[in-house]
């Protein structure tokens, strides 16, 4: 709308000054010669004014991170310099970003061969990858017929990945180990199982040499590790887009990736092995490993994932089953109500998988549908099930002394 009043403005100038012309020439008013110079030289001038106003600036743009976490907050730092001997003034610097609530303009004058610097800070509310910039700088003439704008810097984007919250007394069913619970495997971590001694190669860490088989070989030796007599755990979550209900955060999408990240947190921070699985716009599958980075990749993962996918959790389980071995538990989390899902999760406990399930009451978030049946369903094939509802204290409801907790805690309750 603004550029097309700019272009009926310049029309209406246009007109105004053949008009002068002709009348001046017609009647040799002097008034009328003087007003067509001052269209002849204003409005090139003003053109040259919004032009140069933009033009030669340094603009940089200081991101402090590219990844963050909801919560948290995104800065950075414009700096606009002008190395004109000339002010600039009416300077709108835009920094475009589809961040929730993100300040993008800002309007400022320079002096000669001076800069201008501002930080802003915005708090992180949605999980999600977000565009930000280029810085963009526009200035208009005094008149408001022409604005120029140029871009400074390239585009780039912020990962925020979801919240979580601390499980301490989050358990699922162990799985199957053979004997002891021993099952041998090396690793590269420390772990509390030595399963051996090696001569020191170059670039092992001096704190696994052990001594005493360094003082009678004669040689530095350092200790292998195994890995801990403990189960993989595989987090599945649910994003068929049919069973969800709710919106924003209060819904079944958002708590459910807020608890499919704190039990994978849960488990890392043990130094558990890891997988993670889901089914939203296309199949995300991250293989089990433990550690920093492992948990850096299910975060990214959960901060991509929109529950759009048209695939049933009963069905994604049939197919990608033969993933899961007796060394194995999965904890799915679910809005579903149908109770197919009770045959699927007994496929696995047959082939000795253990599996917990996190049941979202979809009825709570605004659905119509109860999931009472399937959790009674659950309750009588022995599989562990939390119940939780909106609102609930999630820290709270999904430990075995949770009043949402079905039976306990206990298997088969």
């Amino acid at each position: 709308m603004r550029r097309l009043l700019r272009n009926r403005l310049l029309v209406l100038l246009a007109l105004l000054f053949i008009v002068s012309w002709t009348l001046a020439f017609s009647t040799g008013f002097w008034l009328l010669f003087r007003f067509t110079y001052v269209l002849v030289i204003a409005v090139p001038l003003s053109y040259l004014w919004a032009k140069f106003n933009v033009g030669g600036l340094d603009v940089r743009v200081e991101r402090t991170v590219d990844r963050a976490q909801v919560g948290q907050y995104a800065e950075e730092r414009i700096v606009v310099r002008n190395p004109s001997w000339l002010p600039r003034i009416w300077l709108e610097v835009e920094d475009p970003s589809e961040l929730p609530g993100a300040p993008t303009r800002r309007v400022i004058s320079l002096g000669a061969r001076r800069r201008t610097s501002w930080k802003t800070e915005t708090l992180l509310t949605r999980r999600g990858v977000y565009e930000v910039g280029p810085v963009k700088v526009s200035s208009a003439d005094p008149f408001g017929l022409f604005k120029m704008s140029q871009s400074y810097g390239g585009r780039g984007s912020i990962i925020v990945y979801p919240p979580f919250i601390d499980l301490p007394n989050f358990t699922v069913p162990p799985a199957s180990l053979p004997g002891e619970g021993r099952f041998r495997k090396r690793t590269p971590y420390v772990t509390p199982n030595a399963g051996g001694v090696r001569e020191y190669a170059h670039g092992d860490s001096f704190s696994r040499i052990h001594w005493g088989s360094t003082a009678r070989t004669g040689k530095l030796m350092v200790k292998m590790f195994e890995l801990d007599p403990a189960s993989d755990i595989w987090v599945i979550l649910d994003l068929h887009g049919k069973v969800q209900a709710g919106s924003g955060d209060e819904s079944t999408e958002e708590y459910g990736v807020k608890i499919g990240a704190s039990v994978a947190r849960h488990f890392l921070s043990a130094n558990r092995n890891v997988g993670y699985m889901a089914f939203g716009t296309r199949l995300d599958v991250i293989e089990v490993e433990r550690g920093s980075q492992q948990m850096t990749r299910i975060l990214e993962g959960l901060a991509l994932a929109q529950a759009k996918g048209d695939v049933p959790v009963e069905n994604l389980l049939a197919v990608e089953g033969k993933r899961f071995g007796r060394h194995t538990t999965v904890v799915l989390i679910t809005s579903s109500t149908d109770e197919s899902i009770v045959t699927s999760l007994l496929m696995l406990t047959q082939r000795g998988v253990k599996v917990a399930v996190v049941l979202l009451e979809a009825n709570t978030f605004g659905a119509t549908t109860s999931p009472l049946m399937l959790l009674g369903q659950l309750t009588a094939a022995d599989i562990w099930t939390y119940l939780v509802k909106q609102g609930d204290n999630l820290s709270m409801t999904l430990t075995p002394s949770g009043e949402s907790k079905i039976g306990e805690a206990m298997p088969g309750a």
